[in-house]
């Protein structure tokens, strides 16, 4: 890498084309929507024995979520879809990303036979590292006792990272985050997780009514499984290049003039420019007030006035972040 280059989130490899390169190494298995301190405490010892066998540490993860797959009525709220999880490990030092194609087929793959055809077979691991509660297989038969005995035999290391705790909750978990996203509660999202939760995605073009009012937006379609509340939030919008502007944004249905599909609309505080097709970082910071619909656009533009004064005290008063938050700020 070049000097003073930003480090780059991690190349997702699909499970059938892994490179030589990040075969016979350490692999942390899992979902990890969210990477919580529970996920970063079993990448870091992922990590940790990588570098003491002197091979690479990467990350075994599914897509789409298997939840998702397997009660579609019902689609999981995404945290970390995959671009995000990329540039997460990323900034957690993993040295590599592989994704299995997760489908009714893959569910199917009896507990062993994973073991036998995706961890040794195309993986040929070292070691594997895996959360207390993981399952694997199909109906969830595997183990992690399962899978240490499977070491035992086939001549890797397998270690079991326990529970973590946290101030904030009887148990961690990703659950706990996006309940608290759907209630509004960012701040406490943020604490659960460790970093400052973010999306990242395309801007796209929109009806032009912000810059009617004075105050013209960058606009993002979050996925449609994103139930964070509606609602205006204090925020941090980051570019391709690695500048960033403060600003405030609403996510919602815009009810003042009339219910539409949820779009994020970002308000840039002292930045004038064009952003359409940009790919994007949006973090956000804290909650500021619920969405309302107002009798008139005058009413609307003097509460927007008051929420750009309220992001403005956020956003002035947060600080560098958490250790995670400024390795992320240094990666592309």
């Amino acid at each position: 890498m070049p000097s003073g280059a930003r480090p780059k989130a991690l190349t997702p490899y699909p499970l059938t084309d892994v490179p030589a390169a990040l075969t016979g190494g350490v692999v942390a298995v899992g979902n990890f929507d969210g990477m919580h301190p529970g996920h970063v405490a079993l990448l870091a010892a992922a990590r940790s024995e990588a570098r003491g066998l002197s091979v690479p540490a990467l990350v075994l993860t599914f897509e789409p979520h298997p939840r998702t797959v397997l009660r579609p009525a019902a689609p999981v709220f995404r945290l970390t879809p995959l671009p995000a999880k990329a540039r997460l490990l990323a900034a957690l030092a993993v040295d590599g990303l592989v994704v299995a194609s997760f489908d009714h087929a893959f569910a199917a793959i009896a507990a062993d036979a994973f073991i036998d055809t995706v961890l040794v077979g195309r993986l040929k691991l070292a070691g594997a590292v895996v959360g207390f509660n993981f399952r694997f297989g199909k109906g969830r038969a595997g183990t992690p006792a399962m899978l240490a005995d499977a070491g035992r035999r086939l001549g890797f290391a397998v270690t079991v990272i326990d529970e973590v705790g946290h101030d904030d909750v009887t148990r961690l978990a990703s659950s706990e985050v996006r309940e608290a996203l759907a209630s509004g509660e960012v701040a406490r999202a943020n604490r659960l997780l460790g970093y400052r939760w973010f999306v990242m995605g395309a801007v796209v073009a929109g009806e032009r009514r912000g810059r009617a009012l004075g105050y013209p937006t960058a606009n993002f379609r979050l996925g449609d499984d994103c139930r964070l509340r509606h609602g205006i939030y204090a925020v941090r919008l980051e570019r391709a290049d690695g500048t960033s502007h403060d600003g405030v944004a609403s996510f919602g249905r815009r009810p003042t003039f009339g219910a539409g599909p949820p779009l994020l609309e970002v308000f840039l505080f002292d930045f004038s420019g064009d952003l359409y097709g940009e790919q994007v970082t949006v973090t956000f910071f804290n909650w500021i007030r619920g969405e309302q619909k107002f009798p008139t656009a005058a009413a609307l533009v003097a509460a927007m006035e008051a929420d750009a004064a309220a992001a403005r005290v956020v956003l002035a008063a947060a600080g560098p972040g958490s250790a995670l938050d400024r390795a992320l700020a240094a990666v592309a």
